[in-house]
């Protein structure tokens, strides 16, 4: 049996706009141009898309597992209307200083996606938009890109060559719907690579 096409994405700042306090309500998930027709496209040509969060406001006491799972079934509601899904969500529920190994940069989560779906995390591309991110693709062996949406958007050209040195063989696109469609073949040239 051959292992699925398989992508993992983050969610704030790839699908949906990052907020500094957290999408604590399916109301402040505000989904960003083009990101859930970009999830259609992949899965119409055969891609499973995997969602691998950090949400560290679960363990600050900001928002409980009753709320983000409200939020995920309006992000999924959301995807359906637009012809897409989600195979999974993953998510870390600690904070930073809870000492855990799922939480990004460290690998746990995607170690996890990868067992779970029986894939040479090699072959998977990882979508990013923070260097922390980016260091998770590269110490669990994904194939890292990064989306100059959410949080990449304020960084500028010297930091991003940066993130570059930092995480070599990161492929920079402008959102998911160029990610998409560089992953598609259509001809969407990165930003950098």
């Amino acid at each position: 049996m051959q292992a699925p096409k398989l992508i993992i994405i983050g969610r704030d700042g790839i699908l949906n706009r990052f907020r500094d306090d957290h999408v604590k309500d399916p109301a402040e998930f505000e989904p960003l141009p083009g990101a859930l027709q970009a999830v259609a496209r992949l899965n119409h040509a055969g891609w499973h898309v995997v969602v691998a969060t950090n949400q560290a406001g679960i363990g600050r006491g900001m928002i409980d597992m009753a709320a983000v799972n409200a939020v995920h079934r309006h992000m999924m509601k959301l995807l359906a209307a637009q012809g897409g899904r989600l195979d999974a969500i993953f998510f870390c529920p600690h904070a930073p200083e809870d000492d855990c190994a799922c939480r990004k940069p460290l690998p746990g989560m995607m170690r996890e996606i990868g067992e779970r779906y029986g894939v040479d995390l090699a072959t998977v591309p990882m979508v990013a938009d923070t260097l922390r991110d980016l260091q998770a693709a590269q110490a669990a062996g994904c194939r890292p890109h990064l989306v100059r949406t959410g949080r990449a958007a304020l960084v500028h050209e010297a930091e991003l060559a940066q993130w570059q040195q930092t995480v070599p063989g990161t492929v920079v696109h402008a959102d998911l719907a160029a990610l998409a469609e560089h992953l598609l073949g259509g001809g969407a040239a990165p930003v950098s690579s």
